[in-house]
C-alpha cells in the first residue's frame, strides 16, 4: 500500500497497547499512530476534534464499559480490528460482518493477516457495527453455564441470572429462585460474554442484571448504595465512584426494557 496508514489503537491496558504500537512498527508498514485511547468516554471526546484515521484497533473491552457502546453515540464508518482477550466471545458475528479479531496476547503473523486484510478494504464498502451488535446480543442471550457441585453437573441458562459476585476468589451466579452456585469463570471474562444492555458491573465485585435491583439510596461520595433481590447477604453493595455515572446513564437506557 502506497499511502500512510494512519491508526488509532484504543486499548485499556497500558502494557497491550504499548506491545501493540511496538508490533506495528516492528511490520515495516508506513503506519502512523495518531492516537493512544483508554476509554469510550475519550474516544467520544477525541471524535469531536479530530479526523477518524484509516483504521481503528479497538479493545472489547474498556474501563467505562464495552466498546460498543460507541456506536451508540457515534457514526463510524472506518474498518476496525477488534482486540479481545477471549476466542470464544461471538466469534461467529465477526466473521458474519466481515471485520477482523485479534486475540490477545496479540501474535505477530496474526497482526500481519489483519492488516492484509485491511489493505484489500476498498473504502465505501459497507460494514454494518449495528448489525454486528444485534448478532453479539443475540448469541449473548442464549449463552449457557456449566456448573459443577460435586459429581453433578447442571446447565444455567444466562436468563436466570439476577446478578454475579465473587467471594474468596470465587465466582458465584445468583438465580432468580434465590440459588447460588459456583462458576468456573472469572468477572472479567463474564463482562466480555455478557450482553451489556442487561448487566452492569458495580464495583470489583458485584455484576448485576437490571430487574435485579428492589431499591437504591444516594450514599456519600455521588455513590449509589442498592438493595438486589434474591437477597443473598447483609452485606452492603455499593457502585464505586468511578462507575456511578456510566450506571445512571445504563438505568436510562435500561427504561424502556421489557
Amino acid at each position: 500500500m502506497d499511502k500512510v496508514i494512519k491508526v488509532w489503537i484504543v486499548e485499556d491496558e497500558p502494557a497491550a497497547a504499548r506491545r501493540l504500537n511496538k508490533l506495528l512498527l516492528a511490520l515495516g508498514l508506513d503506519i502512523q499512530i495518531l492516537a493512544q485511547l483508554d476509554s469510550i468516554a475519550s474516544v467520544l471526546q477525541h471524535m469531536e476534534s479530530h479526523t477518524l484515521p484509516d483504521l481503528i484497533f479497538l479493545d472489547i473491552h474498556l474501563a467505562d464499559g464495552p466498546c460498543f457502546e460507541i456506536f451508540r453515540h457515534a457514526d463510524i464508518r472506518k474498518p476496525i480490528i477488534f482486540t479481545t482477550a477471549y476466542d470464544q466471545y461471538a466469534i461467529e458475528a465477526f466473521k458474519v460482518n466481515a471485520i477482523d479479531y485479534l486475540l490477545k496476547p496479540i501474535k505477530p503473523e496474526f497482526l500481519q493477516r489483519a492488516l492484509e486484510k485491511f489493505q484489500l478494504y476498498h473504502p465505501g464498502t459497507a460494514i454494518d457495527y449495528h448489525a454486528l451488535i444485534r448478532a453479539m446480543q443475540r448469541e449473548q442471550q442464549s449463552y449457557r453455564f456449566l456448573v459443577r457441585i460435586g459429581q453433578r453437573i447442571r446447565l444455567v441458562d444466562v436468563q436466570d441470572a439476577a446478578y454475579f459476585f465473587t467471594e474468596n476468589k470465587v465466582t458465584f451466579v445468583v438465580t432468580w429462585d434465590g440459588t447460588r452456585l459456583p462458576l468456573d469463570v472469572t468477572m472479567e471474562k463474564l463482562e466480555e460474554i455478557l450482553n451489556e444492555r442487561f448487566f452492569f458491573r458495580v464495583n470489583r465485585q458485584y455484576i448485576i442484571h437490571f430487574r435485579a435491583i428492589r431499591e437504591m439510596y444516594a450514599y456519600s461520595k455521588s455513590r449509589v448504595k442498592l438493595d438486589l433481590m434474591p437477597s443473598f447477604s447483609n452485606e452492603d453493595i455499593i457502585v464505586s465512584t468511578e462507575r456511578s455515572p456510566h450506571f445512571k446513564r445504563w438505568l436510562v437506557g435500561n427504561n424502556s426494557l421489557s
